[in-house]
């Protein structure tokens, strides 16, 4: 029995603890070794790199001299990517996404991974890079393949270390750590692509641009494999949910496999027997009693558990200074409910900033708050980003993406006037037939014109102020967070939202009141969270008045 096959058995009946998600892989793989289509699995082209990693690669790190051993997950994993290949012998898989816990052996992995691309693969001219957005960060995993060559005799005879590169004569091909600020991204033709910690990866251009430059390949690899991380809606967010939705059925593209270890819930946290489910190395690469010292630690120091959470059992999290775990504000519901009347709250920017307006819908008997919302940006916000040539998006996040799916619209010009927010609320009322009993809003940012307007179109009393401090907000913020952890807070899986909400710190005073503020990092907007709490204020202080309008 082959190592792919041993081990995607064992995951498939139960053998091995898994989790739900690498149950799927191991399904969807045993039916293609068992029933072959346009592809089929070859047993010696899946053997070929295990050989060549085994024999001439060795451990770059700890062990000096001792040549690499795979472990039985590994050489599973390499085998389901070299060898299912058509009737010519071109190779199925030319993309994979692997997320598993730290310390499950990721960068030698990688190392060996390239040095098999780069001399065993066959192909002339190769062009293989390790990637990050830093240049340091890519040549981690660069600089453990230059170990592993100056271990080996064989591989230093044939190969040569240069300056920026090891090079492999025969065919004319090298290894080569770049960041994304390298001047010459737009150019390359790369067989092989190295991404040790996509979680790392700042913007999805870099992504992309390196999954593009395979186009004239037969067979490239872009090999990803990660931790989680704290950045959310990044391009390990864009993958990581692309993997769930192909593993649900929901995405055909045969050339594409993941394997995500991760936990199933977030209670088996502290249940030894669950770990492995994030850890395939756990016993053999990744010491049991490291991690038992981690999760100890974060049970007495609960500022360290969100570390844990996320890089030891690739959950979800945000960080210490984070008004709401990830796990408390995450709400993926969907509503197609209609009202007929709501509470609307906004948050205006009075330069370039997020502008965030939401309507908030509720019926008597019903826990549940609906929530409507939408932001605005600047046109020249996006202009700008393009014509930069900057390939790190304006704030670390997709906008442009996020227009497309109509999460965020933009404004002409640098500013955005704040007659968006009256005529979304109209744009509500006139083609939703959703009316706007009140609108809670920061006196600080609209004049008397403005509030004029609202008036005439809504009533005389329509806009309440809510003043942004610890007085006004304190009460409302908890009983926001109380609701949020009750999954009572439905935004629609709207990722802005969600954003906002992860960028929220708290400031707190003598006594115990507290007001949301942002991180430290600029970049991290608050706008959605604001608009929300107005919102969320009016409609406590409202509630009877309007319950029994729905």
């Amino acid at each position: 029995m082959t190592p792919f096959e041993e081990y995607h058995t064992k995951i498939y009946d139960g053998t091995i603890v898994s989790c739900d998600k690498m149950k799927k892989v191991a399904e969807i793989l045993l039916e293609r070794f068992i029933s072959p289509g346009e592809y089929h699995f070859d047993f010696e082209l899946a053997n070929k790199p295990i050989d060549f990693i085994e024999n001439f690669c060795y451990v770059p790190a700890g062990d000096i001299g001792q040549k690499l051993k795979l472990e039985l997950f590994q050489k599973a994993r390499i085998q389901a990517i070299f060898g299912f290949v058509d009737d010519e012998g071109y190779r199925q898989i030319n993309e994979v996404n692997i997320i598993e816990g730290r310390k499950n052996g990721k960068t030698t992995e990688c190392a060996a991974i390239e040095l098999y691309m780069l001399m065993g693969d066959g192909e002339g001219g190769a062009e293989i890079y390790n990637i990050a957005t830093k240049l340091d960060q890519a040549k981690k995993g660069f600089n453990a393949a230059v170990n592993m060559r100056l271990q080996s005799k064989l591989l230093k005879k044939h190969t040569k270390k240069r300056a920026a590169d090891i090079y492999f004569p025969a065919t004319m091909s090298f290894i080569k750590a770049m960041a994304s600020n390298t001047s010459s991204l737009d150019s390359l033709d790369a067989h092989c692509v190295i991404v040790d910690e996509l979680a790392a990866i700042k913007n999805r251009d870099l992504y992309d641009l390196m999954k593009q430059s395979m186009g004239s390949r037969n067979q490239p690899l872009l090999f990803t494999i990660s931790t989680n991380g704290f950045v959310r809606d990044s391009v390990f967010d864009a993958q990581y949910d692309y993997a769930a939705r192909w593993l649900k059925g929901e995405i055909n593209d045969q050339h594409f496999l993941p394997y995500i270890y991760e936990l199933d819930t977030y209670e088996e946290w502290d249940n030894p027997d669950m770990w492995i489910k994030a850890n395939p190395g756990l016993g053999t690469i990744k010491k049991i009693d490291y991690l038992e010292q981690m999760v100890q630690k974060a049970k007495d120091d609960q500022a360290f558990k969100p570390t844990v959470m996320v890089k030891d059992f690739n959950m979800k999290q945000t960080d210490e200074s984070s008004w709401l775990r990830y796990e408390e504000l995450n709400n993926e519901q969907v509503s197609s409910i209609k009202y007929d009347y709501c509470i609307g709250g906004f948050d205006a920017a009075d330069t370039t900033d997020l502008n965030f307006a939401v309507a908030l819908c509720q019926r008597p008997g019903d826990e549940q708050i609906q929530v409507r919302s939408m932001a605005w940006i600047p046109e020249k916000v996006i202009e700008e980003q393009q014509k930069s040539g900057n390939r790190v998006e304006r704030d670390k996040v997709p906008y442009d993406l996020w227009k497309k799916q109509g999460y965020l619209r933009t404004c002409p010009g640098g500013k955005c006037d704040k007659r968006i927010f009256l005529n979304w609320f109209k744009e509500l009322r006139d083609e939703e037939g959703l009316y706007v009993m009140f609108i809670g809003y920061d006196p600080w940012h609209i004049d008397d014109t403005l509030l004029r307007e609202f008036e005439t179109e809504f009533g005389k009393n329509c806009m309440i102020p809510v003043r942004q401090g610890a007085i006004t907000l304190s009460q409302p913020m908890k009983d926001l967070k109380a609701e949020l952890i009750e999954k009572n807070i439905v935004y629609q899986n709207n990722p802005i939202l969600k954003w906002c909400l992860m960028n929220t710190s708290i400031k707190t005073d003598v006594n115990g009141n507290i007001q949301p503020v942002k991180k430290l990092d600029h970049t991290q907007r608050i706008d959605g969270t604001i608009a929300l709490l107005c919102g969320y204020k009016v409609l406590q202080d409202n509630k009877d008045r309007y319950i029994n309008m729905n």
